[in-house]
Parts: structure tokens; sequence; C-alpha cells
């Protein structure tokens, strides 16, 4: 496969579809199971603290768009949104990409749709925390309790909690989306979470350490720039790595990643590709990711549509 393109480096991280199929997914440190289960009981068994902010304009006569002003269990205050269609067929948990999203989600596969703002990202910034990517990443990374990536999970972890709460119907069939980032996240929340009935990952981030490898355009070159003067985040960053964690996951899972991707590194996707067991997962592979789509991916597109809607169907 060959893609057009200007970058001063090899989206493809110069492997074919073979050798990107062999990519062994990260070893969990010792404990990390418990770390991660532990911080699910802290965020799920915390008081619900949420307004409804606002009933939003909607596009949809037929469908309800809310903004929430949520604070997690840690007193941090992000926003999130919901869409609620007329004749739900039951909740969608939507991972953001990085990204500062400009306005509310529209409901997806028919199913009621919740949306986060991460901490610090899109509505929910703040003064301690950088909306910048290359900063946002790599904030609070001197511990595992303090990295970002700890209150993000956090965040959609309780997204998932006031939605229930608002529409206790949509337990009855709960799905992860996400893209990107929120492919990234959805491996790490998904695991410990027995809410969630099928998922949907693409072109997901937070792979295995050999990301760093190879050089990138995304979150993922910002950390990997940070690792080369501190080498020592290592051994915070391997609690977050989404292979790691992608190996406990027991649902049906629809992973979809890009051979060429300039923006997160084709290694660190297949990584958490990898690490699904055979049995749960769906695999369809992108021409690529962070890019103009091809023709192929277009075709795929479809075929990964009609897998959600199957899946995410009550």
């Amino acid at each position: 496969m060959k893609i057009k393109h200007n970058f001063d480096f090899d989206p493809t991280n110069g492997k074919t579809l073979e050798e990107l199929l062999q990519i062994k997914p990260g070893t969990p440190p010792e404990g990390f199971e418990d770390f991660w289960r532990s911080h699910y009981r802290q965020v799920t068994s915390a008081k619900l603290d949420y307004h409804v902010e606002a009933e939003l304009w909607s596009p949809r006569p037929n469908e309800k768009i809310y903004r929430i002003r949520v604070r997690n269990y840690d007193a941090v205050e992000f926003v999130m949104f919901i869409a609620h269609p007329e004749n739900s067929q039951g909740g969608l948990v939507v991972g953001q990409g990085y990204g500062n999203p400009g306005q509310p989600p529209l409901s997806s596969h028919a199913l009621t749709t919740a949306f986060a703002c991460v901490r610090g990202l899109g509505f929910s910034q703040n003064k301690d925390i950088p909306w910048i990517t290359s900063e946002h990443v790599v904030y609070g990374i001197e511990n595992k309790s303090t990295y970002i990536l700890y209150g993000v999970i956090a965040d959609q972890w309780m997204t998932t909690s006031v939605l229930l709460d608002m529409f206790p119907e949509a337990a009855k069939n709960l799905n992860y989306s996400g893209g990107s980032m929120g492919g990234g996240m959805g491996a790490l929340l998904l695991p410990w979470d027995d809410r969630f009935k099928a998922a949907y990952l693409n072109v997901p981030t937070f792979g295995e350490k050999i990301r760093f490898d190879y050089r990138s355009t995304g979150s993922g070159e910002a950390c990997r720039e940070y690792v080369l003067e501190h080498p020592e985040a290592l051994n915070v960053l391997d609690w977050f790595d989404a292979s790691a964690a992608a190996r406990y996951i027991t649902i049906p899972v629809c992973c979809v990643p890009a051979m060429f991707d300039p923006c997160v590194a084709p290694v660190g996707q297949f990584s958490v590709a990898n690490a699904i067991a055979g049995e749960n997962k769906t695999l369809f592979i992108r021409d690529v990711g962070h890019f103009a789509a091809t023709e192929h991916d277009k075709v795929l597109n479809e075929e990964i549509t009609a897998w959600c809607q199957k899946n995410f169907a009550p």
C-alpha cells in the first residue's frame, strides 16, 4: 500500500500488515488489575453530584439535548452532554478524540448518547489543566494517581453513572464507542466496568511503549519527546498502557486499527487490537487513520456501521 503524503517520517512505521499483527501487547505491571478495579470502585461508589445546566436546541424534532455539569469524586468538574431520542433503544457512551469539541453531539444508533468533555478539554477547560494536547497528555505524569489519564478515565465512568441516573432504562443495553483518544480510553475503562455490553474502538491511542520508537504528530509524540528527557516516566505510563488493559476485555468489541497513521503510531494501535481475545474481537483494518479515507476505508465504514447496528441493538 502506497499512500502519498508530505510527512518527513513514515506513517506506516515501516511495518507490513503481517508484522503489525505480530506486535505484542504490553505486560501489565504487578498490581495493575487491582489498581484499576480499585479506581473504578472509588468513582462509582461516590455520591452523584451533577445538575442539568440547560436543554439545548436540537436539529432533530424528536430528540432532546442536555448540557450537564458534573462534579467528580475528586472535586474536579467537567461538562457532558446527553442526546436523548424518542423511543431510545438503550445507551451509548462516546469517548472524545484529542481536541476541543465546539458543539454537542447527536444520538447514534437510536441510543441515548452521552458525551463528556473530559477534564481540561473543550467545555471542561479550567485554570489548572492545560487544554493544549501536547501539555494535557503529560499533565501530572509524575505519579500514576495524579496523571491526567487517571482523572480522564474517572470522568468517563462518572459520565456513565450520570447517564444511567437520568435514564435508568439505558442500563439494559449500554454500549461504548470511541476513536483515537476515545479508543484508547475505551480499552482502559472497559475491562473493569461490567455495565457495558459491546464496544467500538477506532484507531486507539495509548498502546504499548513500542509506539515511542516512532515519530507521529499526535499526543503520542508529546509523550515520546517527554520520555526521551524523562525516561522514568515510563514507570507511570506502564499503568496506562491500553494494550495491557485490553487483554482483560470480555465483551464483544469491534477494533479498527490503521496501517498508515501520521497521528497515532500504527504499532501502538495494533498492540491494542492484538491484545483483545479472539472470541471477543471483530477486527477490521483501515488503510489509513487521521488521513483522507481511501476507497477501501469508505466501504469498510459501511461494514463497521453494520456491526455497530447489530451489536448495539437491544
